[in-house]
């Protein structure tokens, strides 16, 4: 059952690119850059890695960085980026399953906000922070069908 959470300010590092949707697991196999470009500047992340989608327009592609939260505000460079996921009341649920099945507990989290009456921080197809965190570490979780990965999707303050 999906919750409101209140977050505060998680400074990031991620790879940013634009992806068609048929594109995304492939631009996932990207995320070695960023655990090479951490580990360069003995920079450890402080939580799971994420997908952050920052446009979700089905045909025209999707705006989408991968990362992971880091203690402190770094500089990018190249397509490594830099950033902070904002403080505030987010959306959050948990879904235990492959990450195929993502698409439908993102439909049942928008359906449920819609019933509460709730406003996202987004404009148009523009999300200020819309958030996959994969919790299961595939070194000790191989099975994808038992990956847990939670959900937050910002709202409006």
């Amino acid at each position: 059952m999906p919750d409101i959470v209140e977050l505060g300010e998680r400074p990031y590092v991620a790879l940013r690119g634009k992806v068609a949707m048929n594109e995304i697991s492939a631009f996932a196999d990207r995320m070695r850059e960023v655990i090479d470009w951490l580990a360069a500047r003995e920079i450890a992340p402080n939580d799971a890695p994420f997908f952050k989608y920052d446009v979700v327009d089905m045909e025209a592609g999707l705006g989408l960085e991968i990362g992971f939260p880091v203690d402190d505000l770094h500089s990018g460079e190249g397509e490594i980026v830099t950033g902070v996921l904002p403080a505030g009341r987010y959306a959050s649920t948990t879904y235990h399953g492959h990450p195929d099945g993502l698409v439908d507990a993102t439909r049942d989290l928008l359906a449920w906000a819609d019933e509460k009456g709730l406003e996202w921080d987004a404009d148009g197809d523009r999300w200020t922070a819309r958030l996959e965190i994969y919790k299961s570490d595939p070194r000790e979780v191989p099975n994808m069908a038992d990956w847990d990965t939670e959900l937050q999707f910002k709202l409006k303050d």
